[in-house]
């Protein structure tokens, strides 16, 4: 054997018989890969985005609440103290003079202070109060439909837990923020859910129709995505009557939120659909009779259906920090509604602010929720080419 023999790799030759229906281990390669559906696909490519699946898991959290608050929240959603009025948040503790309690609270003391017109809150702590967990407490309507009492986790009896602290009216401040989440979060679904019905609406028969139907419909876009959002909101929102019911108020907040958000969406849908309705693909169906409205959504919308998808969760959180600014002002929601927004109108005096600053509480999940619908979206958008 010379040398050139001996640097020569050897080659191996599998001997198993050849099944030309298997895939390949090869990742991305593999046949398993080219097979795939489109949603396919972009769940692979979504589940490599790792602060993006984090996001899912964070608005999972927030969306479960959302049906049961009643059972989370400690405290009935009106319910005043009035013995606590600006009570500062009690901490939670675990040991009690080196030993090992549990989760407990000190119990508040206070005392009229004759030189700042204020009560001084002092902790007790001498007297730790063991929390209670699936235990009785304030009664609510679940669902408006059965009545119960039972709550995930009370305050201590006899006692008080004001975990993130009290309002103006005594009133404690975690349990409105849970009963909040409700109509925040929600807000942005149900105006979302009309923003898509009508961009999907007008930018579907304009781009498939073109001609007189779209030099009707894109003028329209083009005038309401000119007018200025934030003082045509505020205006909007201040021609609701005062006499409306908080149900009312809540469906005209999301119809003005909707209204003004569907245009983007709709100029988006109308270039897309000006190119796929040239495809091979919708050319035939429409050769074989079917209709209009099949062709747009059964053919041309599921193409891009992830833009959609990711589209929509980047318009959510407009819609959430849209209603949170409106009742903010106080042209939005308006009590007895509780939303996020409401309790940041609290805050709107800063003397107040500076001294009872837990009222900034309300922002910590707008932040939170915010945050994640953008990582979300960001991901979502990332897996709409799984080729890339």
């Amino acid at each position: 054997m010379n040398a050139e023999t001996a640097l020569r790799p050897s080659h191996y030759v599998d001997t198993r018989p050849f099944d030309p229906g298997a895939s390949e281990p090869l990742g991305a390669a593999s046949e398993d890969f080219y097979r795939a559906s489109s949603w396919r696909l972009t769940w692979w490519k979504f589940r490599r985005h790792k602060v993006a699946v984090a996001a899912a898991f964070v608005l999972l959290f927030f969306y479960a609440l959302v049906p049961i608050v009643e059972l989370i929240a400690p405290y009935a959603q009106a319910k005043r103290n009035g013995d606590f009025l600006y009570a500062p948040p009690q901490g939670v503790h675990l040991v009690h003079e080196g030993r090992f309690v549990g989760p407990f609270v000190y119990p508040y003391r206070h005392s009229f202070n004759l030189e700042t017109f204020r009560r001084d809150y002092i902790q007790d702590r001498t007297n730790p109060q063991p929390i209670r967990f699936f235990c009785r407490g304030d009664a609510y309507d679940l669902w408006g439909l059965v009545r119960a009492d039972v709550h995930l986790f009370c305050p201590p009896n006899g006692g008080t837990m004001f975990l993130l602290g009290t309002d103006r009216l005594g009133r404690d401040l975690l349990s409105r923020i849970i009963y909040g989440a409700r109509i925040s979060l929600t807000i942005g679904l149900v105006g979302i859910a009309v923003s898509f019905a009508l961009g999907l609406f007008f930018g579907g028969i304009a781009g498939y129709f073109g001609g007189v139907v779209d030099g009707a419909v894109q003028p329209l876009i083009e005038v309401i995505r000119s007018l200025p959002e934030l003082p045509l909101w505020l205006a909007l929102s201040a021609a609701l009557p005062v006499t409306w019911s908080p149900l009312l108020v809540y469906f005209g907040i999301t119809l003005i939120l909707a209204l003004l958000d569907w245009p983007s969406l709709g100029r988006a849908v109308r270039s897309k659909l000006l190119s796929l309705r040239e495809e091979d693909y919708a050319m035939a169906a429409q050769m074989m009779g079917a209709k209009p409205g099949r062709i747009i959504g059964r053919h041309l919308l599921p193409g891009f259906m992830s833009h959609l998808i990711a589209s929509a969760t980047l318009s959510i959180p407009s819609m959430i920090l849209a209603e949170t600014a409106l009742s903010f002002l106080g042209l939005g929601l308006r009590p007895p509604i509780t939303s996020w927004g409401v309790l940041l109108n609290e805050a709107t005096d800063i003397n107040v602010v500076a001294v009872n600053w837990w009222l900034m509480f309300p922002v910590v999940p707008v932040i939170l929720v915010i945050l994640a619908y953008q990582f979300l979206g960001d991901g979502m958008r990332d897996a709409a080419d799984p080729y890339a």
